[in-house]
Protein backbone atom coordinates (compact mmCIF):
# COMPACT_ATOMS: atom_id res chain seq x y z
CA UNK A 1 0.00 0.00 0.00
CA UNK A 2 1.17 3.74 -0.41
CA UNK A 3 2.61 5.29 2.44
CA UNK A 4 2.79 8.97 2.76
CA UNK A 5 5.12 10.51 4.83
CA UNK A 6 3.27 12.60 7.28
CA UNK A 7 5.93 14.79 8.21
CA UNK A 8 5.95 16.74 4.66
CA UNK A 9 2.79 18.43 4.61
CA UNK A 10 3.92 21.95 6.01
CA UNK A 11 0.90 22.03 7.78
CA UNK A 12 1.32 23.15 11.87
CA UNK A 13 0.40 20.56 13.91
CA UNK A 14 -3.38 21.29 14.37
CA UNK A 15 -3.09 19.98 18.25
CA UNK A 16 -1.24 22.26 19.19
CA UNK A 17 -3.09 25.71 18.07
CA UNK A 18 -6.50 26.37 20.45
CA UNK A 19 -6.02 27.01 24.34
CA UNK A 20 -7.96 25.20 26.89
CA UNK A 21 -9.64 28.67 27.06
CA UNK A 22 -10.99 28.60 23.44
CA UNK A 23 -11.89 25.17 23.37
CA UNK A 24 -14.04 25.51 25.99
CA UNK A 25 -16.11 27.92 24.25
CA UNK A 26 -17.54 24.98 22.03
CA UNK A 27 -21.28 23.78 23.22
CA UNK A 28 -20.76 20.29 21.73
CA UNK A 29 -21.47 16.83 24.20
CA UNK A 30 -17.24 16.80 24.63
CA UNK A 31 -17.56 20.05 26.28
CA UNK A 32 -20.55 20.30 28.00
CA UNK A 33 -21.19 17.08 29.57
CA UNK A 34 -18.86 18.14 32.31
CA UNK A 35 -18.19 20.78 34.45
CA UNK A 36 -15.18 23.23 33.69
CA UNK A 37 -12.98 21.53 36.10
CA UNK A 38 -12.40 18.10 34.34
CA UNK A 39 -10.45 17.36 31.13
CA UNK A 40 -12.52 16.26 28.93
CA UNK A 41 -10.26 12.88 27.17
CA UNK A 42 -13.60 10.87 26.85
CA UNK A 43 -15.77 10.85 23.50
CA UNK A 44 -14.50 11.27 19.71
CA UNK A 45 -14.10 15.10 19.28
CA UNK A 46 -10.65 16.30 18.04
CA UNK A 47 -8.95 19.54 19.89
CA UNK A 48 -8.07 21.17 16.28
CA UNK A 49 -9.22 23.35 14.32
CA UNK A 50 -11.38 22.45 11.00
CA UNK A 51 -8.81 22.16 7.65
CA UNK A 52 -9.37 25.35 5.80
CA UNK A 53 -10.48 23.30 2.68
CA UNK A 54 -13.50 22.81 4.87
CA UNK A 55 -14.07 26.10 6.38
CA UNK A 56 -14.31 27.03 2.44
CA UNK A 57 -16.09 25.19 1.14
CA UNK A 58 -18.81 25.20 4.01
CA UNK A 59 -18.88 28.99 4.24
CA UNK A 60 -19.04 29.14 0.10
CA UNK A 61 -22.04 27.02 0.76
CA UNK A 62 -24.01 29.00 3.42
CA UNK A 63 -23.12 32.14 1.11
CA UNK A 64 -24.55 30.66 -1.57
CA UNK A 65 -27.50 29.58 0.37
CA UNK A 66 -26.64 26.17 -0.78
CA UNK A 67 -28.57 24.12 1.88
CA UNK A 68 -30.70 22.17 -0.20
CA UNK A 69 -31.08 18.69 -0.49
CA UNK A 70 -27.41 16.69 -1.11
CA UNK A 71 -27.16 15.34 -5.00
CA UNK A 72 -24.30 13.59 -6.93
CA UNK A 73 -21.53 11.44 -6.43
CA UNK A 74 -18.92 14.18 -5.88
CA UNK A 75 -18.44 12.53 -2.40
CA UNK A 76 -18.16 8.85 -3.04
CA UNK A 77 -15.57 10.04 -6.22
CA UNK A 78 -13.53 11.83 -3.84
CA UNK A 79 -12.99 8.93 -1.71
CA UNK A 80 -12.27 6.50 -4.66
CA UNK A 81 -9.30 9.32 -5.72
CA UNK A 82 -8.21 9.20 -1.68
CA UNK A 83 -8.14 5.55 -1.88
CA UNK A 84 -6.27 4.85 -4.56
CA UNK A 85 -3.78 7.61 -4.13
CA UNK A 86 -3.58 6.84 0.05
CA UNK A 87 -3.86 2.85 0.17
CA UNK A 88 -2.68 2.06 -3.45
CA UNK A 89 -6.92 0.53 -3.73
CA UNK A 90 -8.35 1.47 -7.13
CA UNK A 91 -11.57 -1.16 -6.40
CA UNK A 92 -13.73 1.78 -5.23
CA UNK A 93 -16.27 1.73 -7.57
CA UNK A 94 -18.60 4.76 -7.54
CA UNK A 95 -21.59 3.00 -9.15
CA UNK A 96 -21.67 0.57 -5.94
CA UNK A 97 -21.81 3.35 -3.40
CA UNK A 98 -24.80 4.55 -1.78
CA UNK A 99 -24.81 7.61 0.71
CA UNK A 100 -26.10 7.31 4.07
CA UNK A 101 -26.70 9.78 7.34
CA UNK A 102 -23.49 8.51 9.54
CA UNK A 103 -21.55 5.10 9.50
CA UNK A 104 -23.62 3.45 12.44
CA UNK A 105 -26.89 4.04 10.61
CA UNK A 106 -25.46 2.82 7.59
CA UNK A 107 -24.27 -0.19 9.64
CA UNK A 108 -28.00 -0.64 10.68
CA UNK A 109 -28.99 -0.32 6.94
CA UNK A 110 -26.72 -2.85 5.69
CA UNK A 111 -27.57 -5.37 8.39
CA UNK A 112 -31.21 -4.79 7.76
CA UNK A 113 -30.16 -5.66 3.97
CA UNK A 114 -28.50 -8.83 5.16
CA UNK A 115 -30.54 -10.20 8.44
CA UNK A 116 -33.51 -10.45 9.91
CA UNK A 117 -34.80 -10.33 13.58
CA UNK A 118 -33.34 -13.07 15.77
CA UNK A 119 -30.32 -13.32 13.36
CA UNK A 120 -26.78 -12.88 14.52
CA UNK A 121 -24.23 -10.08 14.34
CA UNK A 122 -20.53 -11.29 15.43
CA UNK A 123 -17.91 -8.48 16.97
CA UNK A 124 -14.63 -8.35 17.85
CA UNK A 125 -14.90 -7.01 21.85
CA UNK A 126 -13.65 -4.81 23.47
CA UNK A 127 -15.16 -2.67 20.66
CA UNK A 128 -17.30 0.21 20.13
CA UNK A 129 -20.08 0.49 22.25
CA UNK A 130 -22.99 1.26 19.87
CA UNK A 131 -22.06 -2.05 17.85
CA UNK A 132 -24.24 -3.21 21.10
CA UNK A 133 -26.94 -0.98 21.56
CA UNK A 134 -27.52 -0.56 17.65
CA UNK A 135 -27.31 -4.17 16.67
CA UNK A 136 -29.98 -5.12 20.30
CA UNK A 137 -32.15 -1.94 18.88
CA UNK A 138 -32.27 -4.27 15.86
CA UNK A 139 -33.61 -7.46 17.63
CA UNK A 140 -30.45 -9.22 16.42
CA UNK A 141 -28.48 -11.17 18.83
CA UNK A 142 -24.75 -10.25 19.82
CA UNK A 143 -22.20 -13.01 19.70
CA UNK A 144 -18.95 -12.26 20.76
CA UNK A 145 -15.31 -13.58 19.36
CA UNK A 146 -13.12 -11.87 21.82
CA UNK A 147 -9.45 -10.52 20.76
CA UNK A 148 -6.48 -12.03 21.47
CA UNK A 149 -3.88 -9.83 23.18
CA UNK A 150 -5.47 -7.42 20.72
CA UNK A 151 -5.64 -8.94 17.55
CA UNK A 152 -8.64 -10.80 15.86
CA UNK A 153 -8.70 -14.85 16.91
CA UNK A 154 -9.23 -16.28 14.08
CA UNK A 155 -10.24 -19.86 15.98
CA UNK A 156 -12.97 -17.55 17.76
CA UNK A 157 -13.94 -15.90 15.33
CA UNK A 158 -14.98 -18.89 13.03
CA UNK A 159 -16.40 -20.79 16.03
CA UNK A 160 -18.86 -17.92 16.13
CA UNK A 161 -19.56 -17.94 12.85
CA UNK A 162 -20.23 -22.04 12.90
CA UNK A 163 -22.80 -21.07 15.76
CA UNK A 164 -24.42 -18.18 14.65
CA UNK A 165 -25.41 -19.85 11.10
CA UNK A 166 -26.18 -23.41 13.01
CA UNK A 167 -30.21 -24.20 12.47
CA UNK A 168 -29.88 -21.86 9.16
CA UNK A 169 -30.13 -18.37 9.84
CA UNK A 170 -28.75 -16.02 8.75
CA UNK A 171 -25.69 -14.34 9.83
CA UNK A 172 -23.32 -11.20 9.59
CA UNK A 173 -19.85 -10.02 11.30
CA UNK A 174 -19.31 -6.29 12.17
CA UNK A 175 -15.60 -5.80 11.70
CA UNK A 176 -14.42 -2.43 12.85
CA UNK A 177 -11.45 -1.71 11.37
CA UNK A 178 -9.06 -0.27 12.19
CA UNK A 179 -9.99 -1.52 15.41
CA UNK A 180 -11.91 0.68 18.59
CA UNK A 181 -10.76 1.42 20.91
CA UNK A 182 -7.25 -1.14 20.71
CA UNK A 183 -6.27 1.01 17.43
CA UNK A 184 -4.97 -2.16 16.09
CA UNK A 185 -4.92 -2.21 12.29
CA UNK A 186 -6.28 -5.57 10.78
CA UNK A 187 -3.05 -6.87 8.09
CA UNK A 188 -4.33 -8.21 4.58
CA UNK A 189 -3.53 -11.86 5.77
CA UNK A 190 -5.82 -11.32 8.68
CA UNK A 191 -8.50 -9.67 6.24
CA UNK A 192 -8.45 -12.58 4.14
CA UNK A 193 -8.61 -15.07 6.79
CA UNK A 194 -11.94 -13.44 7.20
CA UNK A 195 -12.99 -13.48 3.97
CA UNK A 196 -12.47 -16.89 3.48
CA UNK A 197 -14.37 -17.93 6.93
CA UNK A 198 -17.04 -15.81 5.86
CA UNK A 199 -17.51 -17.28 2.58
CA UNK A 200 -17.01 -21.07 4.08
CA UNK A 201 -20.03 -20.48 6.63
CA UNK A 202 -21.87 -18.04 4.48
CA UNK A 203 -21.25 -14.82 7.22
CA UNK A 204 -21.74 -11.75 5.62
CA UNK A 205 -19.31 -8.54 6.38
CA UNK A 206 -20.40 -5.36 7.15
CA UNK A 207 -16.99 -3.39 7.91
CA UNK A 208 -16.70 -0.19 9.40
CA UNK A 209 -13.84 1.86 8.34
CA UNK A 210 -14.95 4.81 9.84
CA UNK A 211 -10.87 5.29 11.65
CA UNK A 212 -9.28 4.67 8.24
CA UNK A 213 -7.42 7.88 7.33
CA UNK A 214 -5.95 7.59 11.02
CA UNK A 215 -3.65 4.93 10.60
CA UNK A 216 0.03 6.21 11.73
CA UNK A 217 3.74 5.75 11.44
CA UNK A 218 4.31 3.13 9.17
CA UNK A 219 1.33 0.66 9.64
CA UNK A 220 -1.07 0.34 6.08
CA UNK A 221 -5.01 0.18 6.14
CA UNK A 222 -5.82 -2.44 3.87
CA UNK A 223 -9.30 -1.77 2.84
CA UNK A 224 -11.71 -5.05 3.79
CA UNK A 225 -13.09 -4.66 0.21
CA UNK A 226 -9.23 -5.24 -1.41
CA UNK A 227 -8.70 -8.26 -0.42
CA UNK A 228 -9.38 -11.90 -2.05
CA UNK A 229 -12.95 -13.40 -1.22
CA UNK A 230 -14.17 -10.17 0.19
CA UNK A 231 -16.56 -9.61 -3.31
CA UNK A 232 -19.79 -9.80 -1.02
CA UNK A 233 -18.66 -7.53 1.76
CA UNK A 234 -20.10 -4.51 2.38
CA UNK A 235 -17.66 -1.15 3.90
CA UNK A 236 -19.10 1.92 5.97
CA UNK A 237 -16.67 5.11 5.18
CA UNK A 238 -16.65 9.03 6.53
CA UNK A 239 -14.56 11.34 6.26
CA UNK A 240 -16.35 12.20 9.87
CA UNK A 241 -13.00 10.77 11.98
CA UNK A 242 -9.82 11.71 10.16
CA UNK A 243 -11.01 15.32 9.89
CA UNK A 244 -13.19 16.04 13.08
CA UNK A 245 -16.47 16.37 11.24
CA UNK A 246 -19.01 14.40 13.38
CA UNK A 247 -21.26 16.99 13.73
CA UNK A 248 -21.53 17.23 10.05
CA UNK A 249 -23.24 13.91 9.19
CA UNK A 250 -22.64 11.73 5.68
CA UNK A 251 -21.31 8.41 5.28
CA UNK A 252 -20.38 6.14 2.37
CA UNK A 253 -21.84 2.84 2.11
CA UNK A 254 -19.81 1.15 -0.54
CA UNK A 255 -20.48 -3.02 -1.50
CA UNK A 256 -18.39 -5.18 -3.10
CA UNK A 257 -18.85 -6.44 -6.60
CA UNK A 258 -20.86 -9.81 -4.94
CA UNK A 259 -23.22 -7.45 -3.15
CA UNK A 260 -23.95 -4.91 -5.27
CA UNK A 261 -27.64 -5.94 -5.62
CA UNK A 262 -27.93 -5.69 -1.83
CA UNK A 263 -26.99 -2.01 -1.86
CA UNK A 264 -29.16 -1.64 -4.55
CA UNK A 265 -32.40 -2.81 -2.23
CA UNK A 266 -31.22 0.01 -0.04
CA UNK A 267 -34.50 1.92 0.58
CA UNK A 268 -34.33 5.78 -1.41
CA UNK A 269 -35.33 7.50 1.76
CA UNK A 270 -32.26 6.60 3.56
CA UNK A 271 -30.32 8.77 1.24
CA UNK A 272 -32.63 11.42 2.36
CA UNK A 273 -30.75 11.78 5.60
CA UNK A 274 -27.14 12.89 5.05
CA UNK A 275 -26.84 16.65 4.95
CA UNK A 276 -25.77 18.34 2.18
CA UNK A 277 -23.54 20.99 4.00
CA UNK A 278 -21.69 17.70 5.27
CA UNK A 279 -21.10 16.05 2.30
CA UNK A 280 -19.39 19.27 0.95
CA UNK A 281 -17.63 19.61 3.90
CA UNK A 282 -16.46 15.96 3.46
CA UNK A 283 -15.54 16.02 -0.23
CA UNK A 284 -13.45 19.13 0.40
CA UNK A 285 -11.99 17.24 3.08
CA UNK A 286 -11.02 14.36 0.77
CA UNK A 287 -10.26 16.56 -2.13
CA UNK A 288 -7.98 19.44 -0.24
CA UNK A 289 -7.55 18.35 3.37
CA UNK A 290 -4.82 15.92 2.85
CA UNK A 291 -1.72 18.10 3.78
CA UNK A 292 -3.97 18.99 6.97
CA UNK A 293 -4.60 15.27 7.77
CA UNK A 294 -1.02 14.62 6.97
CA UNK A 295 -0.02 17.68 10.09
CA UNK A 296 -2.69 16.02 12.22
CA UNK A 297 -1.34 12.22 12.08
CA UNK A 298 2.20 13.47 12.68
CA UNK A 299 0.86 15.01 15.90
CA UNK A 300 -0.88 12.20 16.95
CA UNK A 301 2.27 9.77 16.83
CA UNK A 302 3.91 12.20 18.49
CA UNK A 303 0.98 11.79 21.23
CA UNK A 304 0.87 8.28 21.52
CA UNK A 305 4.67 8.63 22.56
CA UNK A 306 4.39 11.27 24.89
CA UNK A 307 1.26 9.34 26.63
CA UNK A 308 3.50 6.29 26.92
CA UNK A 309 6.28 8.23 28.52
CA UNK A 310 4.05 10.14 30.95
CA UNK A 311 2.52 7.00 31.90
CA UNK A 312 5.62 4.91 32.28
CA UNK A 313 6.47 7.90 34.76
CA UNK A 314 3.42 8.72 36.51
CA UNK A 315 1.43 5.61 36.35
CA UNK A 316 3.74 2.61 35.24
CA UNK A 317 1.09 0.25 36.47
CA UNK A 318 -0.86 0.79 33.91
CA UNK A 319 -0.22 -0.85 31.05
CA UNK A 320 -0.65 0.91 27.25
CA UNK A 321 0.19 -0.49 24.37
CA UNK A 322 0.37 1.84 21.66
CA UNK A 323 -2.34 1.31 18.59
CA UNK A 324 -1.50 1.75 14.85
CA UNK A 325 -4.38 3.62 14.20
CA UNK A 326 -6.72 6.05 15.79
CA UNK A 327 -6.38 8.55 18.26
CA UNK A 328 -7.91 6.54 20.94
CA UNK A 329 -5.94 4.85 23.77
CA UNK A 330 -7.08 1.76 25.39
CA UNK A 331 -5.51 1.48 29.38
CA UNK A 332 -5.52 -1.48 31.03
CA UNK A 333 -5.88 -0.30 34.52
CA UNK A 334 -6.47 -3.69 36.67
CA UNK A 335 -2.98 -3.73 38.59
CA UNK A 336 -4.32 -0.09 40.10
CA UNK A 337 -7.33 -1.83 42.07
CA UNK A 338 -9.79 0.51 41.14
CA UNK A 339 -11.90 -1.95 40.27
CA UNK A 340 -14.15 -2.58 36.89
CA UNK A 341 -14.66 1.26 36.10
CA UNK A 342 -11.26 3.20 36.51
CA UNK A 343 -12.55 5.72 34.67
CA UNK A 344 -15.38 6.79 37.50
CA UNK A 345 -12.14 7.23 40.03
CA UNK A 346 -10.43 8.97 37.59
CA UNK A 347 -13.22 11.51 36.97
CA UNK A 348 -14.23 11.78 40.50
CA UNK A 349 -10.66 11.98 42.22
CA UNK A 350 -9.06 13.50 39.19
CA UNK A 351 -11.15 15.33 37.46
CA UNK A 352 -10.32 13.84 34.19
CA UNK A 353 -12.97 12.04 31.95
CA UNK A 354 -12.21 9.12 29.98
CA UNK A 355 -14.41 6.68 28.51
CA UNK A 356 -15.29 3.86 30.53
CA UNK A 357 -14.02 0.44 29.45
CA UNK A 358 -17.35 -2.09 30.72
CA UNK A 359 -19.34 -1.13 27.95
CA UNK A 360 -17.01 -2.20 25.14
CA UNK A 361 -17.90 -5.86 26.12
CA UNK A 362 -15.97 -8.52 27.26
CA UNK A 363 -12.33 -7.32 27.78
CA UNK A 364 -13.49 -4.40 29.18
CA UNK A 365 -13.65 -4.92 32.69
CA UNK A 366 -10.87 -2.96 34.28
CA UNK A 367 -10.03 -0.72 31.12
CA UNK A 368 -10.71 3.05 30.46
CA UNK A 369 -10.40 4.43 26.76
CA UNK A 370 -8.43 8.02 26.34
CA UNK A 371 -8.99 10.44 23.48
CA UNK A 372 -5.58 11.44 23.07
CA UNK A 373 -6.39 13.89 20.34
CA UNK A 374 -5.55 17.14 22.31
CA UNK A 375 -2.74 19.27 23.03
CA UNK A 376 0.52 17.85 24.42
CA UNK A 377 -0.09 20.21 27.70
CA UNK A 378 -3.48 18.78 28.38
CA UNK A 379 -2.27 15.05 27.73
CA UNK A 380 0.45 15.54 30.01
CA UNK A 381 -1.90 17.57 32.82
CA UNK A 382 -4.40 14.34 32.31
CA UNK A 383 -1.70 11.82 33.37
CA UNK A 384 -0.57 13.81 36.01
CA UNK A 385 -4.07 14.26 37.28
CA UNK A 386 -4.77 10.92 36.74
CA UNK A 387 -1.91 9.95 39.09
CA UNK A 388 -2.63 12.19 41.67
CA UNK A 389 -6.24 10.67 42.13
CA UNK A 390 -3.94 7.37 43.48
CA UNK A 391 -2.41 9.01 46.36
Amino acid sequence: MTRIPHESSGEPNPLQVLTLDRLRQRTSMKWRTYPEDVLPLWVAEMDVPLAQSVVRAVTDALHLGDTGYPAGTAYAQALADFAGKRWGWDGLAVERTAIVPDVMLGVVEMLKLLTGPGDTVVVNPPVYPPFYLFVEHMERRIAEAPLADGRLDLDALEESFRRAVTGGGRAAYLLCSPHNPTGTVHTAAELSAVAALAERYGVRVVADEIHSPLVLGDAGFVPYLSVPGAERGLSLMSASKGWNLPGLKAALAIAGPGAAAELERMPEEVGHGPSHVAVIAHTAALRDGVPWLDALLAGLDANRRLLADQLAEHLPAVRYRPGDATYLAWLDCRALGLGDDPADVFLSDGRVALSSGLPFGTGGAGHARLNLGTSQEVLTEAVRRMAAALR
